[in-house]
């Protein structure tokens, strides 16, 4: 018959590749579990108030009309649906994908079944499937995947969860609209049970049989599994085990399918008390806590609780003299088992002829260590006992205290275990792979000795008394040959003759009264030793290597072995060299990887990388945990020296930390992961969690503080983070690491990323953690609550910054970079202040700042556009004052007649509007003055760093506007194309040096507006009334009560022109010069003598426009006369 998993066998090929499938299946419900959005949970109140009309459950179907109406009455939750959508539509869509592929996967395995019914497969029938070994296997564990995926949705995604995952997934998707979806039957299978995985959680009815009966699966073939894995060996694990007390161990891997199969065929659990008992008596004799999938454990007495017959069945394992009479003998085999194993692991002990003598012993003695192990760690296991139930509470404490269970010993145990079964392997592995050379060796020495004995007795050899024996000499010549003729393949045959041999060789020393000659003696004992050899050697056959592998599973602990890691890092801080022992247990777990990837690498599957790279990463990320107590030790040693270095000038005698960080970095162990990596990712981590930590905490401002705490904090900051970067820079060499390089790159992570989470409130779509480029999962930068509006320490530090220099309440000297207090006039804050940032956050915190200052004021514009289409150009009233005054101004190029009244009468009728413009005009002013300052700083000490950076980046913008400009007066040169980012990459680098000016910038696209340069005209006429000129201040509010602050004012209109095309500048401007033209000659026909204040300031305004935008005077001289400027500078 054809093998069964051969590949021309389509019947065994096709369930291969669904168990595979199965096993892939699981992984990524494992992996997605971690990735559920928070907000589908809707804990807490503030999601429950955002989300809770958006996010249904299942009860949507019931009225869909009801929901999506209720969405289309407000305009605002359309637009927060949106956004979700945005946000989440994408791990949404991987979600479903896992849910369809487990519908998919029980759709395929009945499709398979009815094939073998319908004999679509020749000459396979279930019957004849389950006769064969590997069909019978195949079958079982695709019914068990099935169940496991089940109890893995279950326990991982709360059903609430899933329904509203995928009640937002049907209406975000087109799977609505497409006919051959099968959405409702997914909806069906994994709607919510009611389970709960939380300890205490009553269990729903009837649960998990009615959740495993919601697509129905033939009960022939259920009861057909269920009766092979009651009856057989399925895995021929018995072999590996022969004790009859170690069966329940060998069974294990069965017994957990049975476990979950069973639940396919609840009246077996309910009412069959004979298969039950049967059952029990060969799974369960001696244990009631099961792992049944990769380490997610079962404890029976709980989980079979309501089922009449598997209850009763279970209660001589748990009558409580069972109990005592188990954990007794685990407990008298730890205490004879640990010296055992420390003997066999002394320096030396285990050589080559003590394992060649005693693989049976060795075995014996590996099968003790492993079954008492498992046995304690599952029964001991926290996460097996619901300490809310009375029963299981009074078991746990029972196990404990007769087993006289010590959670250190067990783990010295499992070290030792681990380490035994390592060097065994090792040392097996290698007399494997030497095995034929060594066997040849000993039989050629064996034969040349017996040839030169035949060569002694022929007398030509002279051996002192040795009389010549022809008999002798032909008999050992024959011996010889008979050695020689010895077949290494045919090792039956071999170690047969090899006894009859040596036999013949002990027979021939007694008979020929050869004792007397001990030369004689010497060789045929050389001889026999020889001939031992090759007995020994033909022994160490694969099948030990086979039976260690299935002996030293550990896939039970995979979860369990967590609760051992503080005894780990305890032994790791005591014991750095611990990390070599460790390193043995690590590679014994990760033996578990085996299970799920075994079938899928006999399938050939493209899922083998992803399954693989999901188990070892979280193995790796496992190890990782664990030696993170290097670095944690590492930066305790490394907190003395911060202390010591910021409070103490003199350079510190710290020999003895350094002596044992160096003993730290010495990792003997070699993972896949590189163990140097290791270290330096564990430092790394350990840097991150301690510096984002200190930032969150140093820079929380109270508002209220008078004066500000802002720069005692940046200066108490700066201290601390000098103190780390000088300590980081002290230990490097002793661990040897590159400390500044480190420094740099995660201090710069998470600044970056800092800002890229305050950003994410600006956002429409959010940049999510699993998204970010900053983040990562081996060195995650962690997440702290938010203590004011501001989600990290860079948004509290710029509401701080926007606090203190608000222009409500400061007064902005540009010409000394000065804000002060409008009241008291004293000195708020100056440009000294972006000096300490540097210090504190260097050139990343500035360059952060100046994004989330960008988003403030794309935010900002974006208001006040809203607020001007939705209220001004709405007004009416307004309206028609815009109109009358576009009239009275036309042309431009006149002259206002009346202008003073005209004017006024304008602003009067539209003060209303004035107050918010004028406050957001104000905001984005305050926020560019910031902007020029960080660039201002940021150019300093670019240039003062790195002159040759800033240079070369100065060169080559200068060189790209060149080339840009070229092409579009010859558009034959060349140009970057679309696809060349080299202008999006220079203006970061451009940014990041300062060489740019903030007041260029285009934040925000805009459409036309009717009536906007009047507007502008109208506003800053109305802010002219309250200022005033003076010569030692410039322009400055007249009333403290009524604050305008002019610098602001300016940027801020300058910014606004600056988003809509340059005509409306244009226009802006020629009606402040008709403004100036109109009322200088008003003045002059009233002969009024001074110039007035208005026009001095709307001149002013003139003159700083030039100034900012770096334009020629010719553009102000357009609109306004010379010799009014001329008259202008006479008051100045």
């Amino acid at each position: 018959m054809v093998d069964f998993l051969a590949e021309n066998n389509l019947c065994g090929q096709a369930i291969l590749r669904i168990v595979s499938r199965g096993n892939a299946i699981i992984a990524e419900l494992l992996r997605l579990s971690d990735f559920i959005p928070t907000v589908f949970r809707l804990k807490d109140k503030i999601d429950q108030q955002k989300y809770g009309d958006i996010i249904c459950d299942f009860s949507y179907f019931k009225g869909p009309e009801y929901y999506e109406g209720k969405l289309e009455a407000k305009p605002e939750l359309q637009d927060l649906d949106e956004e979700f959508r945005e946000n989440n539509i994408e791990i949404l869509s991987r979600f479903y994908l896992a849910f369809e592929s487990v519908h998919k996967y029980i759709i395929d395995l009945n499709r398979y079944l009815d094939d073998l019914y319908e004999g679509v497969y020749i000459q396979q029938t279930l019957e004849t499937v389950l006769l064969n070994e590997d069909g019978k296997q195949l079958l079982c564990e695709a019914l068990y995947l099935y169940g496991v995926m089940l109890l893995v949705i279950d326990q991982k995604i709360e059903g609430e969860v899933r329904e509203r995952m995928l009640v937002s997934y049907y209406r975000y998707s087109a799977a609505r609209s497409s006919a051959d979806s099968n959405l409702d039957d997914i909806c069906k299978l994994l709607r919510s049970t009611s389970y709960s995985s939380q300890p205490g959680a009553k269990r729903p009815a009837n649960y998990p049989e009615s959740y495993f009966k919601r697509v129905p699966i033939s009960t022939t073939f259920i009861s057909m599994v269920i009766g092979r894995l009651r009856s057989d060996d399925i895995y021929n694990q018995v072999s590996a085990y022969p004790l009859p007390e170690h069966r329940s161990t060998a069974l294990a891997n069965q017994a957990a399918m049975l476990y979950v199969c069973l639940y396919f065929s609840p009246s077996i659990l309910q009412t069959q008390q004979a298969k039950m008992r049967e059952i029990v008596d060969k799974y369960f004799p001696d244990n009631w806590v099961i792992s049944i999938y990769m380490g997610i454990t079962v404890n029976l007495v709980d989980a079979w609780e309501p089922y009449k017959a598997a209850k009763t069945a279970l209660n001589y394992t748990l009558d409580s003299a069972n109990i005592k009479e188990q954990a007794t003998r685990y407990a008298a085999g730890m205490e004879s088992l640990k010296p055992q194993v420390q003997q066999l692991l002394k320096e030396g002990f285990l050589r080559e002829e003590i394992i060649l003598d005693n693989i049976p012993k060795l075995l014996n003695c590996l099968r003790d260590c492993n079954v008492a192990i498992r046995w304690l760690m599952l029964h001991s296991a926290e996460s097996a006992y619901d300490l809310n139930n009375k029963r299981l509470r009074q078991i746990k404490e029972q196990v404990l205290n007769d087993s006289k269970y010590k959670p250190k010993i067990l783990f010295q145990l499992l070290l030792d275990t681990a380490q035994f079964e390592f060097t065994l392997k090792e040392m097996f592995k290698q007399m494997l792979s030497e095995k034929q050379i060594k066997w040849e060796s000993y039989k050629k020495e064996g034969s040349e000795r017996m040839t030169e004995l035949a060569e002694v007795f022929s007398g030509v050899k002279p051996l002192t008394r040795v009389e010549k024996n022809e008999n002798l000499q032909a008999w050992f010549r024959e011996i010889s040959k008979q050695i020689e003729s010895l077949n290494y393949e045919d090792s039956t045959a071999a170690g047969r003759k090899t006894v009859q041999l040596i036999q013949a060789l002990i027979e021939v020393q007694e008979f020929h009264q050869l004792e007397s000659n001990l030369q004689v003696c010497q060789f045929l004992a050389d001889t026999r030793k020889f001939l031992h050899q090759m007995i020994r050697t033909i022994n160490i056959k694969e099948e030990v290597l086979i039976t260690m592998e299935i002996v030293g599973d550990l896939s039970y602990a995979w979860q369990i072995i967590d609760s051992f890691t503080s005894i780990m890092q305890e032994s790791i801080r005591v014991n750095p060299s611990m990390v070599t022992k460790l390193r043995a247990t690590f590679l014994k777990l990760a033996s578990a990887l085996d299970l799920p990837l075994l079938r899928i690498n006999q399938a050939n599957s493209a899922d083998l990388l992803s399954v693989s790279q999901f188990y070892s990463g979280e193995l790796v990320a496992y190890v990782r945990k664990v030696l993170q107590i290097i670095p944690e030790s590492m930066f305790t040693s490394l907190a003395k020296i911060i202390k010591l270095q910021i409070h103490d000038i003199m350079e510190v005698p710290t020999r003895l930390d350094k002596d044992k960080l160096k003993d730290y970095s010495q990792l003997g162990a070699r993972y896949e992961v590189d163990p140097k990596q290791l270290l330096e990712d564990g430092i790394r981590k350990e840097l991150v969690k301690k510096v984002a930590y200190a930032l969150h905490q140093g820079l929380i401002f109270n508002p209220k503080a008078k004066p500000s705490e802002l720069m005692p904090k940046l200066k108490e900051m700066a201290a601390t983070m000098d103190g780390f970067y000088r300590s980081f820079e002290y230990i490097q060499d002793y661990v040897s690491i590159y400390g500044l390089k480190i420094w740099q790159e995660e201090v710069s992570r998470i600044i970056n990323y800092n800002v890229e989470q305050e950003c994410n409130s600006f956002l429409r779509t959010k940049i999510q953690d699993w998204e970010s480029v900053h983040q990562s999962t081996h060195i995650p930068i962690p997440k702290f609550p938010s203590v004011d509006e501001s989600a990290t320490f860079i948004g509290r530090l710029c509401r701080e910054i926007l606090r203190i220099t608000d222009p409500k309440s400061t007064c902005y000297i540009d010409q000394m970079n000065t804000w002060y207090d409008v009241k008291t006039h004293q000195e708020v804050t100056n440009n000294r202040l972006f000096s300490e940032i540097q210090s504190t956050l260097g050139t990343f915190g500035l360059n952060g700042l100046d994004r989330l200052l960008c988003f403030k004021i794309v935010k900002e514009l974006q208001h006040f556009l809203t607020m001007l289409q939705r209220t001004i150009l709405k007004d009416k009233a307004v309206v028609e004052v815009l109109k009358s005054m576009l009239g009275a101004v036309n042309p431009v190029q006149g002259i206002v007649g009346n202008a003073s009244k005209v004017y006024a009468n304008a602003v009067a009728k539209t003060q209303k509007i004035w107050g918010s413009y004028l406050e957001s005009i104000m905001k984005v002013g305050q926020m560019q003055i910031l902007r020029q300052q960080i660039a201002n700083e940021l150019n300093y000490s670019c240039k003062f760093d790195s002159k040759h950076l800033a240079a070369a980046l100065e060169n080559l913008n200068k060189s790209l506007l060149a080339d840009i400009e070229a092409h579009y007066q010859d558009p034959s040169l060349p140009y970057p194309k679309e696809d060349n980012t080299l202008l999006y990459d220079i203006t970061a680098y451009l940014e990041a040096a300062g060489i740019h000016n903030p007041l260029n910038k285009i934040y925000i696209t805009t459409k036309r507006l009717p009536y906007f340069p009047i507007i502008n005209l109208l506003f800053m006429v109305a802010q002219l009334s309250k200022l005033q000129y003076t010569k030692n201040q410039g322009m400055s509010c007249r009333k403290a009560t009524d604050p305008v602050d002019w610098p602001p004012l300016v940027l801020g209109l300058l910014t606004l022109l600056k988003q809509f095309h340059s005509r409306y500048t244009q226009q802006f401007l020629a009606l402040i010069g008709q403004f100036i033209r109109s009322i200088m000659e008003q003045c002059t026909s009233q002969k009024i003598p001074d110039m007035p204040s208005d026009v001095v300031g709307a001149l002013m305004f003139f003159e700083d426009y030039v100034k900012y935008t770096k334009l020629s005077r010719k553009v102000a001289e357009a609109h306004v006369p010379s010799f009014i400027f001329d008259e202008f500078r006479t008051i100045l």
